[in-house]
């Protein structure tokens, strides 16, 4: 594991990808039953998107505990108005909502509806 983060480090993905090969699950098994198969075809499906060396170089954050932060305080922003309550369904739902918007996905969110309805 130490040493295919240290490849994703110093983007030799390939290096990660080769030795994920031999360990693929069949494909008759089901994705959630095949991890190693997930995440090859993650890699995979990104590989133009992988730069962890030029993220390190730039000081950037390579891990997902800032990102998490910031949707906690999303989300708890916008549950905790004073006087509001929730229902867990309707909770979701808005959420849902706000992550749509916070993505600048509004307008296909609206496109998408507007097809399921006719």
């Amino acid at each position: 594991m130490q040493e295919q983060k240290q490849n994703l480090k110093t983007n030799n993905v390939s290096q990660v990808l080769e030795a994920l090969q031999p360990r693929l699950e069949p494909d008759t098994r089901a994705d959630d039953k095949a991890p190693v198969r997930k995440c090859y075809r993650y890699l995979t499906n990104r590989l133009t998107q992988i730069d962890y060396r030029g993220a390190i170089e730039a000081d950037l954050p390579i891990g997902s505990g800032e990102i998490e932060s910031g949707n906690r305080h999303a989300i708890q922003q916008r549950l905790k108005i004073s006087g509001a309550w929730w229902l867990k369904e309707n909770a979701d739902n808005m959420l849902a909502l706000r992550t749509t918007r916070a993505n600048s996905d509004w307008g296909n969110y609206w496109r998408q509806c507007g097809e399921e309805a006719a």
